[in-house]
C-alpha cells in the first residue's frame, strides 16, 4: 500500500511515518525542510515541497493508495487553504480514502447538540482560531466524494502509547479529557484498513 503522510514532520504526522513503515508500507511525505526527517528507510520518499502549492500537491499524490493529513493549524490558514488542492488532486488521481487529524473542537457539543463543542459552552478553550479553521476543513471533506475520517483528539500531551482508549462517532468521549500523540496516531494510522467511521468525525479520549 502507498501512504501519502501530510504534515509528517510534526508529533503527531511523525508518529504515523514510523508506524507505517515499520509494517511496510510504503511511505511519502510532501515536506518543506526534508532535513527534518531523520529516518533512513527504503520504503520512505521524502518529496520536497509545499500543501500550498498546487503542483506540488499534485506531484505527491500519483500513486497513491490513501492519504492521512495530520497538517496543524501553524497560526495560519494553512489547513483550510490546503484542502480545496488536496482534495481536487485526489478527486482527479482516483483516491478515495482521507483520514485527517481535527481537533475536539469540531465534535458535536453534548450539553448543546445543534452546535459543535466550540461554539458551546462545553469548550473551555478561550480561542477558537484553530477549531474554526478544522471547522473549514470538515465542510469542505462534507461536499466532496471523498471516504474521509476526521479523528478529534482533545488536549493532546506528548505520552506513550497505551492502544487503551475510548473512541466516539461524532461527539467526545463522555468525561475525556486527554489523549497522546502515539495513541492519536495509532488510531489515525489504524482506520486505513477500517470502513467503520467512513464520513464521520470521531472523538478519542482516554
Amino acid at each position: 500500500m502507498n501512504i501519502l503522510i501530510l504534515g509528517g514532520t510534526g508529533r503527531v504526522g511523525g508518529q504515523i511515518v514510523t508506524y507505517a513503515l515499520h509494517d511496510g508500507y510504503r511511505a511519502t511525505v510532501l515536506v518543506r525542510t526534508p532535513e527534518r526527517i531523520q529516518i533512513n528507510n527504503k520504503n520512505l520518499t521524502i518529496i520536497q515541497g509545499n500543501v500550498l502549492n498546487k503542483d506540488d500537491v499534485i506531484r505527491s499524490m500519483q500513486g497513491m493508495d490513501v492519504v492521512i493529513s495530520a497538517l496543524n493549524t501553524d497560526g495560519a490558514a494553512v489547513l483550510s487553504e490546503s484542502m480545496p488542492l488536496i482534495i481536487e488532486a485526489m478527486e482527479n488521481e482516483g483516491i478515495q480514502r482521507i483520514i485527517t487529524i481535527g481537533t475536539a473542537g469540531i465534535l458535536q457539543s453534548r450539553t448543546t447538540p445543534n452546535l459543535l463543542r466550540y461554539q458551546s459552552s462545553e469548550s473551555k478553550r478561550k480561542s477558537t482560531r484553530a477549531a474554526k479553521e478544522h471547522h473549514k476543513v470538515y465542510e469542505l471533506l462534507q461536499q466532496s466524494t471523498l471516504e474521509w475520517t476526521i479523528v478529534c483528539p482533545t488536549y493532546l500531551p506528548d505520552g506513550e502509547r497505551t492502544g487503551k482508549y475510548r473512541v466516539d462517532r461524532n461527539v467526545l468521549p463522555e468525561g475525556g479529557v486527554e489523549i497522546s500523540v502515539p495513541d492519536t496516531a495509532e488510531f489515525a494510522y489504524s482506520q486505513i484498513k477500517s470502513n467503520d467511521y467512513i464520513k464521520s468525525r470521531v472523538g478519542i479520549a482516554y
